[in-house]
């Protein structure tokens, strides 16, 4: 059973939301200006969600300017807002989770805080969140910076944290910034890849942190 923490930081893409049909439409599409020999498949760019997209860009070319990585990520930014989220879903239990955990709540995501309050509030879960934490102006998972600004906001250590992932970034990530890690199984991360951060905790449905909550506490 996993304990109650004070604070939860919630992973966005491939932990609340089942996005990638989006992201990676977005990223497809963006990609065909780079005239690349070969489009790249979904289980392919699955691979570089909740990572930062200059990533994507450097292992598929390494010689890229400065502007076409600018121009990419304009063109997929532009792309990715004008779907709308219509291909996206929260994952079952999601909305109940976040209800039932008493402890303060925030997100660890590579996303902008921004368009992350957008998209909770699309789908109805920025309620349940006390602060929105995106990534804006320092570096991307798997840098801890994200965790660290959450746990600054709230003005608690480290231990008093439980970070909630899909992802190997989002466990290095939490584990750089000495925080306790939940991995999901349903996500979009490699097992294999998550593992080597050993995990405290693993779960395959997000109710499963409310196990240890008191009903009168819900």
């Amino acid at each position: 059973m996993i304990p109650a923490f004070p604070v939860y930081l919630f992973d966005v893409d491939g932990t609340l939301l089942d996005s990638a049909a989006d992201i990676c439409g977005a990223m497809g599409s963006a990609l065909q200006e780079l005239a690349l020999e070969q489009p790249c498949s979904e289980a392919f760019l699955r691979g570089y969600i909740g990572l930062h997209l200059r990533d994507l860009i450097r292992d598929l070319l390494p010689n890229h300017t400065p502007d076409q990585f600018d121009a990419f990520l304009n063109h997929y930014r532009s792309l990715y807002v004008g779907r709308q989220h219509g291909s996206t879903r929260a994952f079952p239990g999601v909305a109940e989770a976040l209800s039932c955990l008493p402890g303060r709540k925030s997100t660890a995501t590579t996303k902008q805080t921004a368009t992350t309050r957008a998209v909770l509030e699309q789908f109805g879960l920025l309620r349940y969140f006390d602060h929105v934490q995106g990534t804006d102006g320092f570096p991307a998972k798997p840098a801890p910076d994200v965790v660290f600004k959450s746990l600054e906001i709230f003005g608690v250590p480290p231990e008093d944290c439980l970070l909630v992932g899909d992802a190997a970034a989002d466990m290095e990530a939490g584990r750089r910034a000495g925080v306790r890690l939940c991995a999901v199984t349903y996500g979009y991360g490699d097992r294999a890849k998550i593992a080597a951060w050993q995990p405290d905790y693993w779960i395959d449905d997000l109710r499963e942190l409310c196990a240890a909550v008191p009903a009168s506490s819900r």
